[in-house]
């Protein structure tokens, strides 16, 4: 998938984030803005667990979107 598949940010004055998510054995990467990418890693932390996510500031590039990632962004 490149770029311009990947979707677009929902707030492109931020920057993307990459996070791996670990749910069940399985790791899944995606592409978040910062904001949203805090977010959902405070909800994932506190429903799921503490280690079970990583934000990295490398590699953004080549995955998918965080799914719903507006959602995090709402009130």
């Amino acid at each position: 998938m490149n770029g311009d598949q990947r979707g677009v940010s929902p707030l492109p004055s931020e920057p993307d984030v990459h996070l791996s998510v670990f749910w069940h054995g399985v790791r899944m990467d995606f592409v978040a803005c910062v904001t949203a990418a805090c977010l959902f890693v405070q909800e994932w932390r506190a429903r799921h667990w503490h280690d079970a996510v990583e934000v990295s500031m490398d590699d953004t590039d080549g995955y998918p979107r965080l799914p719903c990632e507006r959602l995090y962004l709402e009130p």
